[in-house]
């Protein structure tokens, strides 16, 4: 079984959610990006995603967009966010790391190259925003010949015709947007949210993990009682924006994810 598929097998023996935390690679700077990302499982995340910082992250609201920016602007580029990866995982063997973000700079490192380099760091899985189904060839069916799970984005727009497509050759888990725009925007309603989760099971076995949008603990709560996990990015990239030092910034993500998970972990009891 890969990470992905023991951590949640692990936390359904639990009657638990997981609470899948997103932080940008290299944001505010490596050596403080390092110690949120080391401090985030023990402040209770049980996925992390690490965003790959990219010049155009359209998919991205202004919070992350921003992140984007700062980690640039500090020297982040892909080889050292595989290089968090390899130090993260001296200390942690457990917590399944997924890398997010957009195919332009991993086709630039090189396609082979970036499936060997991901997978010796201890990468588990990938998101790539803007690479469709129709692309499989190029990317989707290496990773997954190598070990790497593909996890694919699906919308309230995704209809019934599409969503076999799209979960086709998906794996680790499915991450549901549950508000067609960018990242950080409105979160849908609950109704709304039950309805899309139930579409779902039926077209996949998969893990369901519900993003955007969502900020508090109440919220995150909510939402672990209808899906398998919620997914919380915007909420930690705001509080690493507002730092004034990099201490404030490292204190502020992990109080926040730990007042999170507490919603998250204790939503069902």
């Amino acid at each position: 079984m890969s990470r992905i598929e023991t951590c949640f097998a692990e936390l359904k023996k639990q009657n638990r959610a997981a609470l899948v935390t997103f932080v940008t690679a290299g944001d505010p700077d490596y050596a403080t990006a390092m110690r949120i990302f080391k401090g985030l499982p023990a402040a209770g995340a049980d996925v992390i995603e690490l965003g790959m910082p990219f010049t155009d992250p359209m998919a991205d609201g202004p919070a992350i967009q921003l992140a984007n920016i700062r980690s640039l602007k500090n020297g982040q580029t892909l080889a050292k966010t595989l290089q968090m990866v390899s130090e993260f995982r001296q200390d942690n063997q457990h917590t399944p790391v997924v890398l997010m973000g957009y195919f332009n700079p991993i086709h630039h490192y090189g396609v082979p190259r970036f499936i060997a380099d991901a997978k010796s760091a201890g990468v588990d899985g990938l998101i790539i925003v803007d690479l469709p189904p129709e692309h499989n060839d190029d990317f989707c069916d290496p990773a997954q010949a190598a070990g790497l799970d593909f996890i694919r984005l699906t919308t309230p727009t995704t209809d019934d015709v599409r969503l076999p497509k799209v979960l086709s050759n998906s794996s680790g888990f499915v991450y549901y947007v549950s508000v067609a725009g960018v990242t950080g925007g409105n979160s849908a309603t609950m109704e709304h949210i039950e309805e899309a989760v139930a579409r779902l099971r039926r077209h996949t076995k998969l893990p369901v993990c519900i993003g955007f949008g969502i900020r508090t603990p109440e919220h995150a709560a909510n939402i672990a009682r209808l899906a398998d996990g919620a997914v919380v990015g915007s909420a930690f990239v705001d509080l690493i924006e507002q730092a004034g030092t990099a201490d404030e910034a490292v204190e502020g993500v992990l109080a926040r994810c730990r007042a999170i998970a507490n919603g998250v972990h204790h939503a069902r009891e």
